[in-house]
């Protein structure tokens, strides 16, 4: 006799097991301790065997029915649906997001990704393990991902889960490529977030607050290595990032480069920075400090590591300049407003002082080398107008919407000339 929700629901244990039969094979065990549980009672290759369904009421009787069916296909196929079962679940364990993520970080250290970026990727993925990390990617669709999303945007980080939309669709993109998947699931949830609000990088831009600031980081009483740090942000101003993790070994001090390798800057490409007399004097002053070991800025907890990425935001909150004021990468918007302000130096010169990479590929093959003289003499103007805006001699004349930055009487800059000495033109050009 079939049984009913009703029968299930009533059914009562008793002393020994009991077997409630619905047919087919499919079996509803009430056990003693008043657990039920579904099985599937079947033959294969002429053995009896008995295959476990799942616990009412989490499985229903209708569940169960479709599950006996199911495993009744399979035998009309000549499988055991018990030995694909375990197939199935040995292949859940290998093709599970989690594992998938894993090979995709993996794969991304042997590609040489920066430590900075792996640890991003990997806190990136820490918000989707909860919901998706323990499911077969196959199994997952764009619903549960969504599920993830939310789950990361309801706190207010909206700019993270739009990242970690793009981190989750490159691991399904590996797992495509890698043949455990057929589609991408986030292709789908394209502005199904909310779009942040993108917040600009504090930076001061104008030539007198310029000034206070650069005054600020020579009275700074922190440690000399973090003033060091600072100066040398407003004088070359590259990444935090490049600059904290600097080596001796990358400075040529006969003819003022700093090569910064490839590993450590964001376009993946070695960058060289022509650098200026007042580099060359805070150098000397540092070198007698960290220069016994390889770093820099070596962390005064261990000589191996350089500062942490914090150190330098949090002398300028220390100096008194909140976060909506000043930041370390602020440095690089400085430079290029100011610079970009006088009119003395062609953009292209700039953007590429700034390490910005040309989007055309033919144009970059094409300007791979352009600018370095130009950019040689831009720098030690930019080094000796920081030099004059710190004196507190500089002046500020505005021209309707143009700000020219001019030097006090007497100065040796002349920031309207093109001409920088030859001296230092010669001993500093690179063939």
């Amino acid at each position: 006799m079939a049984l009913s929700d009703v029968r299930c629901r009533n059914a009562r244990p008793a002393s020994k097991l009991v077997k409630l039969s619905d047919g087919g094979g499919l079996q509803l065990w009430v056990q003693p301790t008043g657990s039920r549980l579904w099985r599937l009672a079947y033959r294969f290759e002429g053995k009896q065997k008995l295959l476990a369904l799942g616990g009412y009421p989490l499985i229903s009787l209708a569940e169960a029915r479709q599950a006996r069916d199911d495993a009744k296909r399979l035998l009309l196929t000549g499988i055991d649906p018990a030995q694909e079962r375990s197939l199935r679940k040995a292949g859940s364990v290998k093709d599970t997001f989690r594992s998938i993520a894993n090979e995709y970080v993996d794969k991304l250290k042997k590609e040489g990704r920066a430590d900075r970026t792996i640890s991003k990727v990997k806190w990136l993925l820490d918000f989707a393990y909860p919901t998706i990390g323990e499911k077969c990617i196959r199994e997952i669709d764009p619903a549960i991902v969504l599920d993830a999303l939310r789950r990361v945007e309801v706190r207010g980080r909206y700019e993270s889960a739009r990242r970690l939309r793009s981190t989750i669709g490159s691991v399904f993109r590996y797992a495509i490529a890698t043949a455990r998947t057929e589609a991408d699931p986030t292709f789908s949830l394209r502005g199904a977030l909310i779009s942040p609000t993108v917040t600009p990088r504090a930076a001061i831009t104008d030539p007198k607050a310029l000034g206070g600031l650069l005054r600020a980081i020579d009275a700074f009483d922190g440690q000399p290595t973090t003033r060091a740090a600072l100066r040398l942000m407003a004088l070359l101003f590259p990444r935090p990032g490049e600059l904290r993790a600097a080596e001796w070994d990358e400075f040529d001090f006969e003819r003022w480069v700093w090569t910064i390798p490839g590993g450590r800057m964001k376009m993946r490409r070695p960058h060289r920075v022509p650098f200026s007399s007042q580099v060359v004097s805070v150098l000397t002053s540092l070198r007698e400090i960290s220069g016994g070991g390889a770093l820099l800025f070596p962390s005064v907890r261990s000589g191996s590591r350089p500062i942490s990425d914090n150190t330098l935001n949090a002398a300028l909150r220390r100096m008194g300049y909140s976060k909506e004021e000043a930041t370390a990468h602020g440095f690089r918007a400085t430079a290029s407003t100011l610079l970009n302000e006088c009119g003395k130096w062609h953009p292209d010169a700039i953007e590429r002082q700034l390490a910005h990479i040309e989007s055309n590929d033919v144009r970059r093959a094409y300007a791979r080398a352009e600018h370095w003289e130009e950019r040689v003499k831009m720098m030690q103007w930019w080094a000796d107008y920081l030099d004059e805006l710190e004196s507190k001699n500089a002046r500020v004349i505005s021209t309707g919407d143009t700000a020219v930055h001019t030097l006090s009487r007497g100065s040796t800059l002349n920031p309207t000339s093109t001409q920088t000495p030859s001296r230092i033109c010669n001993l500093r050009k690179l063939s």
